[in-house]
């Protein structure tokens, strides 16, 4: 089935069981070229698997992940992936963990060096090159796995809770970094936050997923103006978007009911 020419990822009618545990129930969503999609939704509600399937970490039951209209489903490496945990490893330099998936597939090469050492200068760290993670702080860790998922050069990036460990001063600084690289190198972004301000602060959309099994309740649509600073955390859209996402949130909570999924306007 062709997709629409915007479209960057595309996934339709996603299943997938562990056993008789139904994990993920008819997920389908499409990601458009250069969007930022933010997946909001409480532990269990199957956040995880959704990227693992992504990712291809993970072959889902059914349905079908299409990358430019190709299958790309339990085919590893065709996106980028950062967990919460940065996962550096203690004894390579903050270069040598930026590299990393060039020296594990190929080997790294002096250009791919070069390229790393440019990237991490023009996005705060370039002093820090020869430094190992125990000499970083954890906002400082966190820059370099996002470093070590953009040198991967995928053009889809899965970022899956990655400022969830650190302090609110720091979360936030994160958050505008994260923006400011988003804009300048248009990757298509899917990001796990459990946090609603931060959902709605990053995202052209925000998708709500709902547990056991794992669905999409609603998406909604991001309206503030970009480029955002955080005092559009008090304007009248954010906290407007934001109620209504908690009154979703809280009538899931005491109702029975399982809505379909829904298309919020802003």
């Amino acid at each position: 089935m062709a997709i629409e020419p915007h479209v960057k990822l595309s996934i339709r009618s996603l299943d997938h069981n562990f056993g008789s545990f139904q994990a993920l129930n008819q997920v389908s969503l499409d990601i458009g070229n250069g969007e930022f999609v933010c997946i909001l939704g409480a532990s269990g509600c199957g956040k995880s698997t959704l990227f693992n399937a992504v990712s291809g970490l993970l072959r889902p039951t059914s349905g079908e992940i299409l990358l430019d209209g190709q299958d790309i489903a339990a085919r590893p490496g065709q996106v980028g992936y950062m967990l919460q945990k940065d996962l550096l490893l203690p004894w390579r330099t903050v270069l040598g963990n930026i590299t990393l998936g060039a020296s594990l597939t190929r080997g790294a090469t002096r250009a791919d060096r070069e390229r790393a050492a440019e990237l991490a200068r023009h996005y705060g760290l370039g002093e820090f090159l020869r430094h190992y993670p125990r000499a970083l702080s954890g906002g400082m860790r966190q820059r370099v796995a996002l470093m070590r998922t953009i040198a991967a050069g995928r053009e889809v990036m899965l970022l899956d809770e990655p400022f969830g460990a650190l302090d609110s001063q720091t979360r936030i600084g994160m958050q505008q970094w994260l923006l400011e690289i988003w804009k300048e190198m248009k990757r298509t972004v899917m990001f796990v936050t459990h946090d609603v301000d931060e959902a709605i602060f990053l995202a052209d959309r925000v998708v709500v997923m709902l547990p056991r099994p794992g669905r999409i309740g609603w998406i909604i649509d991001v309206t503030i103006p970009r480029p955002r600073a955080m005092d559009c955390l008090t304007s009248e859209t954010f906290v407007e978007i934001k109620r209504r996402i908690m009154e979703m949130l809280y009538s899931q909570a005491t109702l029975h009911g399982v809505p379909g999924a829904m298309t919020v306007p802003a």
